[in-house]
């Protein structure tokens, strides 16, 4: 069994658990249910930010530990006042080290929009995602069936919720739906676990220019977010090359400060 293969059949599980423990009431009345959904793609194309996507993730299953000690509110303050478009912080417990509470963390001291990174399968995690202060979810092809996908990305829209489909080929093209804002391209390849940015390049071209372009995994220099920019990408997804440093935030800023050239 592949690690996704693990991830997807421990997730069953929590949202099985998830349903036993909660009701959709339960989710209505908690403190984020009724926010205003911030818009990622006004964010993301505002010209005063950076396009750039920082995610906050403690570690993965192809690093381990990344960086236990960074406070989830402090770290993604630091993103948003360097100028990042929006931020995603990692929900997974069992495989990313994550948890609803570094999403709640952020969402009080931040007012851009935040992403919920998590495997979504179930329609019930929408609402949650909807009650923890989440503006846009995640929702991976390879771990959907394409009806699947486009049914929660409809219910994603019906919560007012912004969508991120992730893909890792041309393949995966074909769950792109009317529901989804974004696409989002992964370089990551899910088995070998290597990283190429032309993943990006092959495929910018081949996603309809009435979605949002974002590139993610494996972006850690400022030449390579001009080149993926140049080619037709607005959003950039950041974590770990933020999160491997001491002081994600700064390292946030330096980075932010030379794409935009005042920096190093």
């Amino acid at each position: 069994m592949t690690i996704l293969e693990q991830i997807i059949e421990n997730k069953k599980k929590e949202v099985a658990l998830l349903k036993e423990q909660f009701s959709i009431r339960d989710f209505e009345k908690r403190e984020f249910f009724d926010k205003s959904i911030l818009s990622f793609k006004s964010f993301l194309l505002d010209p005063e930010r950076s396009g750039v996507i920082a995610e906050y993730k403690t570690k993965s299953p192809s690093k381990g530990i990344i960086n236990s000690l960074a406070d989830p509110a402090e770290t993604t303050k630091g993103y948003n006042d360097a100028g990042a478009s929006a931020l995603s912080v990692l929900t997974d417990v069992q495989f990313f080290g994550g948890s609803n509470n570094n999403l709640i963390a952020a969402r009080r001291v931040n007012d851009i929009p935040l992403l919920r990174k998590d495997f979504i399968i179930d329609e019930f995690q929408l609402l949650e995602s909807k009650s923890i202060g989440a503006d846009i979810i995640l929702l991976i092809a390879s771990n959907l069936e394409v009806a699947q996908c486009k049914i929660l990305a409809k219910s994603a829209k019906a919560l007012g919720l912004n969508v991120l489909l992730e893909v890792h080929d041309e393949f995966e093209l074909k769950y792109i739906n009317e529901f989804v804002d974004a696409v989002g391209v992964n370089n990551r390849n899910l088995n070998t676990f290597s990283v190429d940015i032309q993943t990006s390049l092959d495929l910018v071209n081949k996603i309809p220019n009435e979605f949002l372009k974002i590139s993610e995994s494996g972006i850690d220099n400022v030449e390579s977010v001009k080149q993926l920019k140049a080619a037709g990408f607005q959003g950039f997804l950041i974590g770990e090359n933020f999160m491997k440093e001491k002081n994600p935030g700064l390292a946030c800023k330096r980075f932010i400060e030379a794409i935009k050239g005042h920096g190093r």
